[in-house]
């Protein structure tokens, strides 16, 4: 790896490098090049140019942080005219300015009301050394997996004489969950919902993760994650970095906390509107609540399979931050194809990114200084969301013949379940859907027709259907169906994300079987390279393959399919003279969202048929926080912490001709 050097840290922080759009990713990485200790920050030593180091540390602290690097690029953008770039924040905790964190100053003397009414000041609550203060949520994600580890912090904290006082900061959470959640894990400390929002206030609180050290004497001296275990897009078997632990044994021994505050990935908490933005036309009843309801809350809705519901203007007002990162990045709605040119249509079926209309009229409601709510006589009428099967009741439904058990914590690889048919004749499928038992935990599911331990199509990831949480029904296109053979059996390939609480799951699939005999079969094949060696800390590891279709045939649609160290994918249609022309670019693939793209106009090869390339990329370096070990060399293999690379091709074979002519 390269050598960052002073005129390339120059170049992160100029209008030529923002022109480029940098990954915030590459900024990351390059930075932690310059970093030569590790330390999360950068010193004079490590960048002996004094003037550039002055520009770019602007709390003039001494250290550059990653997030001065970044601020100062976007400052100089601003100021030249430039573009204006949104860099995804990281996935992990990175280390934050002390004293802009407000590290050393004196929390004030807060109230504290538990869940049992019982009302104290914050200095009655500390231990002899004082006492941590734990937020958590019942509705966040990432707090839902770090809940599990506060009953065992507790006892460790109480050994070293600080005590453990656990806030839920959103009002939208139901007391009765956090009540019972907080008994089945056996937390003892006292637990404050703070629907009112005064500790969140008191403390500056950022993040539904955030933990904060106070000593005797309500000195602030540590805040941020409780480790690195867990982010928004990763999960950990164990954390690497233990940073509150540390800053207990550090301000025990009497020393100054070395890293005093990092990042704490989780749930934005919102606080009061910034002084000075602009007021808006826009309503929520008047716009913003259709636009959230069209694309947000299918999963975010009371009891649907979102952390929390998008259903009123205060659950709405709550998660403002929230909302307002993850559409800014374009992380929601999940969505990964890179966009098409200005004023091109999608050639995507089940594009579900937001126009650029329904993004700025969204984002300018969120950063009003009012967020107005407008008429409630101008709402839309609420939908009923179904749970159960959308299609109506199957003509066939598969299940596990035992629930499958899933644990709490950390992470599992994945389960392979095979469930036999039994049929005794060839059926036509002309309709999916996977149904999960326990849809908090099931992270998506693979089933692949298989039949005597082999899978189907010649082996090319014949796969029946696909599950991603928000995913409904897949329904082929009409005339069209995938053939079930008699004897086959159904191969569910699970992967779970515990997510705190122990469960178990029986996941099912409904098929809807054709009235008469379809002119096309629905099949699939895949360009697969199981030769993958990537080095230990490779952040950009690039890999092909290809894979040819029959002549005369329709391609529906395509699927890309890599595991945790996957970055990005592309498919390129290969030309008779050797040229490419592009298919699909996936340039931020997410391990989280396995997503298939159904192309809007089916595309028919030609009579010598098509080749297909596909090309992956891989990050097997540090700066990927869900990377499970950046130090090995990942070969190929069918779990999570091995690597595969499949670029599947969904298409369709003519069983008899379709009256009507297919357009190219």
């Amino acid at each position: 790896m390269r050598t960052l050097s002073l005129s390339s840290l120059a170049a992160l922080v100029s209008l030529t490098a923002l022109h480029a759009a940098p990954s915030r990713d590459f900024v990351e990485q390059k930075f932690k090049e310059l970093d030569k200790n590790h330390d999360g920050v950068v010193t004079a030593d490590e960048l002996p140019d004094a003037a550039l180091f002055k520009r770019v540390d602007r709390d003039g602290d001494g250290r550059i942080t990653l997030d001065e690097v970044l601020a100062a690029a976007a400052a100089q953008a601003q100021a030249a005219g430039g573009p204006s770039v949104t860099l995804p924040a990281p996935a992990g905790p990175h280390p934050l300015s002390a004293s802009q964190a407000g590290l050393g100053r004196r929390i004030e003397d807060l109230r504290l009301t538990d869940l049992n009414g019982r009302t104290l000041p914050l200095f009655q609550a500390l231990g002899r050394n004082g006492a941590v203060i734990a937020f958590t949520g019942t509705t966040c994600p990432v707090s839902k997996r770090y809940a599990p580890g506060l009953a065992r912090l507790e006892v460790l904290l109480r050994g070293k004489g600080i005590a453990l006082v656990v806030v839920d900061p959103f009002a939208s959470d139901a007391p009765g969950e956090l009540r019972s959640t907080m008994k089945d894990l056996g937390v003892t400390s006292p637990v404050v919902h703070d629907r009112a929002g005064a500790v969140v206030r008191a403390l500056q609180g950022g993040s539904s993760s955030e933990v904060f050290l106070i000593d005797a004497t309500r000195t602030l001296r540590y805040r941020g994650a409780q480790d690195d275990q867990y982010g928004l897009n990763y999960s950990q078997d164990a954390p690497k970095h233990t940073y509150l632990l540390d800053a207990v044994e550090e301000m025990l021994a009497g020393r100054k906390v070395s890293i005093a505050a990092v990042s704490a990935p989780g749930c934005e908490l919102e606080t009061a509107v910034a002084e000075g933005k602009a007021t808006t036309s826009i309503t929520y009843h008047g716009e913003v609540e259709r636009i959230l309801q069209q694309n947000c809350a299918e999963c975010h809705h009371e009891g649907g399979i979102g952390p929390f519901s998008l259903e009123t203007l205060g659950g709405v007002r709550e998660r403002a931050r929230t909302i307002k990162r993850v559409v800014e990045q374009g992380i929601m709605p999940p969505w990964f194809a890179a966009p098409e040119a200005a004023g091109r249509p999608s050639p995507w079926a089940n594009d579900r990114s937001l126009s650029t209309d329904a993004k700025q009229t969204l984002l300018a409601w969120l950063d009003s200084k009012d967020r107005p709510e407008g008429n409630a006589g101008e709402a839309p009428k609420p939908i009923q969301w179904l749970t159960d099967w959308t299609l109506g009741e199957p003509d066939a439904v598969f299940g596990f013949a035992q629930p499958m058990a899933v644990k709490a914590e950390g992470t599992m690889g994945y389960v392979n379940v095979e469930v036999p048919t039994h049929l005794t004749e060839d059926r036509w499928v002309t309709a999916v859907q996977v149904l999960p038992g326990a849809r908090d935990v099931v992270h998506h599911v693979g089933v692949f027709i298989t039949k005597d331990g082999t899978k189907m199509d010649g082996g090319g990831l014949n796969y029946l259907a696909l599950y991603v949480p928000g995913t409904a029904a897949e329904q082929f296109p009409a005339g069209m169906a995938k053939k079930l053979p008699a004897g086959s059996t159904l191969k569910f390939q699970m992967h779970y994300t515990p997510n705190g609480r122990a469960t178990t799951d029986s996941t099912r699939i409904g098929l809807y079987f054709a009235k008469e005999p379809p002119q096309w079969e629905v099949r699939s094949a895949a360009a697969v390279n199981s030769k993958i060696n990537i080095p230990p800390g490779e952040p950009n590891y690039e890999l092909s393959a290809e894979v040819t279709l029959p002549p005369n045939v329709l391609i529906l649609g395509f699927f890309p399919h890599m595991h945790l160290r996957g970055k990005a994918f592309r498919y390129d249609l290969v030309q008779p003279d050797g040229s490419t022309r592009p298919l699909l670019n996936v340039p931020r693939y997410d391990f989280n969202w396995q997503l298939t793209y159904e192309l809007a106009t089916p595309m028919m090869s030609p009579s010598m048929g098509t080749r297909i390339r596909a090309t992956a990329w891989y990050d097997n370096s540090a700066a990927n926080k869900a990377n499970p070990d950046p130090a090995k060399n990942v070969r190929f293999g069918e779990q999570t912490n091995e690597e595969m690379m499949g670029g599947v091709v969904k298409y369709a074979v003519p069983l008899q001709r379709p009256a009507e002519t297919v357009q190219r």
